[in-house]
C-alpha cells in the first residue's frame, strides 16, 4: 500500500495552489494529485478571468485584506498574469454612484478558455517535474479511518489530505464531511440569469473586460465575457440522481472565434434560514424545475418578450427582425419568469434597468436572458483552525468548500492549507 506525504483531490486552482507550496519548502514531499476527470478541471479551465483584488474572491469570513494581499502576492509569483488596462472607468463610476451602485475597480487578467488550457499545461508540467504524481480518471469514493482514502480502484494511505473539488464538487464534499462527521451548513446561494448581447449595447467592456457592478438587494454582475464569447450549459446530478443543467459563459482569445457578442451573470445572493436546511437541495429544485420547463433543458427568453409579458418561441430567434442568435442554440425559448422566484426575479429586473442607465442598452428587445445560473458555493465546515483544517490532517478548500470564490481565492486557499501541513 502506498503512502504519501500529501494526497490533493482535485485538480483546480486550489489543488494546484497547495502542490506548489508544498513543494517549494518541500521538495521532497510525496503529493498525488487526483481528478474524477480525465483532465485538469477548475475555473482555469473555463475563460481563466483572474481577479487581484480583495475582497474579490475571498469571502469575509475567512479573509482580510491584510491576509488575501499576503496570498495574492504568493499567487501572482507563481501565475504571472498580464493584468489589463481600463479606461474611463471615472466616468461609469459617476453614473453608477448617483444610483446607489457600486462599479469596483480590480486588477483583472484574462487568459480565454484556450489561453486557461495553455496555462494549465504549463502549470502541470511544471509540478510533473518538480515530482507530483497526477492520477486523472480516478474517482474518490470515500475517506476511511486510519488516513486511507478509497478510490474506486484502489485503497491509497497518506499522511495529510487536501479536498479541493470546486463548485461542482459541491455535493461530493457534503459526502465527505458526512463520513467524517465534520459539522457544516450549506444555507446561502447564488442564483440568477446570464445575459448576451451584442457588445455594441454594452460598450463599457471595451474599456474594463469583466466590470463587477454591485446593487441593492445582494445583486451583483459576474463573470464578464466579450469579443468571442460563448454561453455553455453545465450538467449536475441531484441528490436523486436527476440530470439537470446551468448555463456559463467563457471566451476565447483565439481571433477567428471573435463575434463580438459579451455576456455576464446578474445573480442574487441570498442566506436561508430555518426550517430550510439545505441551500444545494433548494438550488436542485430550482434547476429541475426551470429545466423541466425547458423539456430538459434551460429556458432562454428575449427581453422584448419578457417586458411584453409573453412567451419567448423558436420563431423569435430565428425569423425575427433581430440579427442576434443565441450561441447556447440547446436552450429552449420560454418565459423564465414562470419558473424564477419572484423575489430573485424582481431584484435582478431593477438591476438590468438600473445598469441600463448607467450603460444604456441592456434593455435592448433583442438581449437574451438564460435561466439558470447557479452557484453553489456555499458549503461552510466547522474548521479547527485557520488553515482550514476541519479534521485531523484534512484540509477542506476552495470554492466548493466555501473558502473562496474564485481562481485567485481558490489558490490562496490552496497555499493556506499547504502552510497548514507545513506547520504541523
Amino acid at each position: 500500500m502506498a503512502k504519501w506525504d500529501c494526497i490533493i483531490v482535485g485538480t483546480g486552482p486550489a489543488g494546484l495552489g497547495a502542490a506548489f507550496a508544498l513543494k517549494k519548502s518541500k521538495p521532497d514531499h510525496k503529493i498525488l494529485i487526483i481528478d474524477k476527470e480525465q483532465y485538469s478541471t477548475g475555473g482555469l479551465r473555463n475563460d481563466c478571468k483572474m481577479n487581484f483584488n480583495f475582497p474579490i474572491g475571498f469571502p469575509i469570513e475567512y479573509w482580510n485584506k491584510e491576509s488575501a494581499e499576503y496570498y495574492l502576492a504568493q499567487v501572482t509569483e507563481i501565475l504571472k498574469p498580464p493584468i489589463m488596462d481600463k479606461y474611463r472607468l471615472d466616468v461609469y463610476q459617476k453614473r453608477a454612484e448617483k444610483l446607489n451602485v457600486t462599479l469596483l475597480n480590480i486588477k483583472q487578467s484574462h487568459l480565454g478558455t484556450d489561453g486557461g488550457l495553455k496555462l494549465i499545461k504549463e502549470l502541470v508540467s511544471t509540478l510533473k517535474e518538480k515530482g507530483v504524481e497526477f492520477s486523472l480518471g480516478e474517482e474518490v469514493k470515500n475517506v476511511a479511518d486510519n488516513n486511507i482514502l478509497i478510490t474506486e480502484k484502489r485503497e491509497i494511505e497518506y499522511k495529510n489530505l487536501i479536498v479541493a473539488p470546486g463548485r461542482k464538487g459541491f455535493k461530493f464534499l457534503q459526502n465527505i464531511m458526512n463520513t467524517m462527521d465534520i459539522p457544516y451548513s450549506d444555507n446561502s446561494i447564488d442564483i440568477g440569469i446570464r445575459i448576451e448581447l451584442h457588445e455594441a449595447l454594452y460598450p463599457i467592456v471595451k474599456d474594463y473586460y469583466d466590470p463587477k457592478f454591485i446593487f441593492p438587494e445582494k445583486v451583483r454582475t459576474f463573470c464578464t465575457n466579450s469579443k468571442a464569447a460563448y454561453v455553455v450549459q453545465e450538467k449536475y446530478i441531484s441528490n436523486d440522481g436527476v440530470e439537470y443543467f446551468s448555463v456559463n459563459g467563457h471566451a476565447w482569445s483565439d481571433v477567428s472565434k471573435v463575434n463580438n457578442l459579451a455576456n455576464f451573470a446578474i445573480l442574487k445572493t441570498f442566506k436561508l434560514t430555518e426550517p430550510v436546511a439545505s441551500g444545494q437541495k433548494f438550488a436542485e429544485i430550482i434547476g429541475l424545475q426551470a429545466n423541466l420547463c425547458g423539456g430538459g433543458h434551460p429556458i432562454m427568453q428575449r427581453v422584448g418578450d419578457f417586458r411584453m409579458g409573453k412567451r419567448s418561441k423558436v420563431e423569435t430567434f430565428n425569423d425575427d427582425l433581430y440579427d442576434l442568435k443565441p450561441t447556447l442554440k440547446s436552450c429552449t425559448p420560454g418565459d423564465i419568469s414562470l419558473v424564477v422566484p419572484y423575489k430573485i426575479m424582481k431584484s435582478i429586473w431593477m438591476s438590468m434597468k438600473l445598469l441600463d442607465t448607467i450603460i444604456p442598452g441592456i434593455l435592448h428587445p433583442s438581449t437574451i436572458m438564460y435561466y439558470p445560473e447557479i452557484k453553489m458555493y456555499g458549503n461552510k465546515p466547522v474548521f479547527i483552525d485557520d488553515n482550514f483544517q476541519a479534521k485531523k490532517n484534512i484540509y477542506l478548500v476552495g470554492d466548493g468548500a466555501g473558502t473562496s470564490r474564485g481562481i485567485t481565492g481558490a489558490w490562496a486557499s490552496g497555499i493556506r492549507a499547504a502552510e497548514g501541513i507545513l506547520k504541523s
